[in-house]
């Protein structure tokens, strides 16, 4: 199996996620976007780490080491690379700040970068469950000039290979996140 799209976030966030770390995305929508509006266009796709608008102060203090690691294994300029591959499991409309708030501790991103996304244009926040696997081979591609710019979703020149690859989170892990979540955003599905 192949994949050809991909989803353009912090590299910091990508590593957290490629560390189990994480297994949600919160996005309100990139400026190049239809109208700014977040659509998610595919539910399989490649993380694709970027370096723009990443900043200290945008992610919690603990997750300070991440953007050292992201840093770290940051590509050649003019390269991207993609190991890891993330599948939407869940994807809710958020449209009240507080229990984005409570989720602060299953994500990476500081309380200041949670409420200026929130409150961007129209108070609201999309928020994917993705289980992110790792393929066993990176592969390192050019940086397109049809890859760059503030979008959200990125369709690769040639699709890469995903076979053999395997889930960051075991099965146990991804149902546990999944369950706090649901409990979180959705309460009256346990009542």
């Amino acid at each position: 199996m192949r994949l050809q799209h991909a989803f353009k976030e912090w590299a910091v966030i990508c590593e957290a996620l490629a560390q189990g770390r994480q297994s949600l995305i919160l996005r309100k929508g990139g400026i190049e976007e239809n109208a700014g509006t977040f659509t998610v266009d595919q539910t399989r796709f490649w993380l694709y780490p970027t370096f723009t608008h990443q900043q200290n102060a945008g992610i919690q203090e603990d997750a300070l080491p991440l953007l050292e690691e992201a840093e770290a294994h940051r590509p050649p300029a003019g390269k991207v690379c993609f190991q890891h591959w993330a599948e939407v499991a869940t994807i809710y409309r958020i449209r009240d700040e507080l229990p984005v708030l409570l989720l602060s501790h299953l994500h990476c991103w500081s309380e200041e970068t949670i409420r200026q996304r929130f409150h961007y244009r129209e108070p609201g926040l999309y928020l994917m469950v993705v289980r992110v696997h790792r393929a066993p081979v990176a592969h390192e591609i050019v940086q397109l000039p049809a890859y760059e710019g503030c979008k959200s979703w990125v369709e690769l020149e040639r699709p890469l290979g995903i076979a053999g690859s395997t889930p960051v989170l075991d099965d146990a892990g991804f149902h546990l996140v999944r369950k706090q979540l649901d409990m979180l955003l959705a309460p009256t599905a346990f009542a």
